[in-house]
């Protein structure tokens, strides 16, 4: 990739990280006069996969750098069940000793919303915070709940695709009905698509169990896998799908270029965890999260698996290679 294509994204993510935030919050707080104090936090998330389970690694390791080494975790995991993500919301809005609670994934802060109203709420992995009906605004979210985005450059992903299949005119996407984060990044991709003369064919699941024949179905060039979290727990049978036709998946996170996708242009989901700690200190510490803007980072890396490459027979050019944050697969 040309240095100057890497700049252009760089710039790009940060231009978007200044219009979702005034505050700019991605530097680790000192720990202030609570930080000796006990805390308890509860956590839900929605699905175990590698994204999701950054986030929380990173939000527990900046609470400890940010000093806060006496905190109480009660983590909760939905493991995709509607009805449980409900109920993990429920029980954290009847526990007066939580003193914040962090929303790993949109359904998990959707359920949080809802039944909490009088405890802060942090969420973070929420693509479209508005959307989702969050928060108010990106810039003053209103209420109890704020967070981090982990908004994804959809644009630049598919570039990066036609730059390693040139040949490569129509890519599949299959997501979730029922995550109004994936529909958002689907209309992205429309969007791109158009600018850049490709043409999406979409597909639409309700439970991670479809995601292989749903995949199989496609008749494409390419695949191009959101964070969407029922297609990524299940990326795996998408990726066998793939192998098996030998076109390459662009994954919109880095966790599952190392998992088999080919390549991406991603957000680092540990630091995107820290960052919310970092939110985490302010709240803690006396400020209103009504009056906290959305966070997201301000630069995406490069990840490229060069097994996955070599099968599909694709180069991966060397100064590509130089400036991915992480290559995996056998580059000798």
């Amino acid at each position: 990739m040309k240095l100057a294509q890497s700049m252009k994204v760089t710039a790009a993510l940060a231009a978007s990280a200044l219009a979702l935030s005034a505050c700019g919050g991605s530097d680790s707080p000192e720990g202030g006069s609570g930080a000796d104090e006990e805390v308890k936090i509860g956590i839900s998330q929605f699905v175990s996969h590698p994204s999701l389970d950054a986030v929380a690694e990173g939000f527990k390791a900046g609470l400890e750098e940010a000093g806060y080494e006496n905190v109480v975790y009660d983590e909760q995991n939905a493991q995709q069940d509607t009805a449980t993500n409900t109920s993990i919301a429920g029980q954290f809005a009847a526990d007066s000793d939580l003193d914040l609670m962090l929303a790993i994934a949109t359904p998990s802060a959707q359920a949080l919303a809802q039944a909490v109203t009088d405890t802060p709420v942090l969420f973070s992995a929420v693509t479209d915070p508005v959307a989702a009906k969050l928060v108010e605004s990106l810039e003053a979210p209103g209420g109890n709940i704020t967070g981090t985005s982990d908004k994804n450059p959809v644009k630049e992903q598919l570039e990066l695709l036609q730059e390693l299949s040139p040949d490569a005119e129509s890519v599949g996407i299959v997501y979730s009905s029922g995550e109004v984060n994936s529909q958002v990044q689907v209309d992205w991709a429309k969007e791109a698509a158009e600018e850049l003369g490709l043409t999406i064919e979409e597909t639409a699941i309700s439970a991670s169990s479809e995601v292989q024949q749903a995949a199989a179905g496609l008749d494409v060039d390419a695949i191009y896998v959101p964070t969407d979290n029922q297609v990524v727990s299940a990326l795996e049978g998408l990726l066998q799908v793939a192998q098996d036709k030998s076109i390459p998946v662009i994954s919109a996170d880095g966790e599952s270029v190392e998992r088999g996708a080919v390549a991406t242009y991603g957000i680092n989901y540990e630091k995107l965890g820290e960052q919310t700690a970092a939110m985490a200190v302010k709240i803690l510490e006396g400020e209103d999260p009504a009056g906290m803007p959305v966070e997201t980072l301000t630069e995406v890396e490069l990840y490229v698996n060069t097994d996955t490459a070599e099968k599909l027979g694709i180069e991966i050019p060397q100064e590509m290679l130089d400036e991915a944050a992480e290559v995996y697969g056998d580059t000798e």
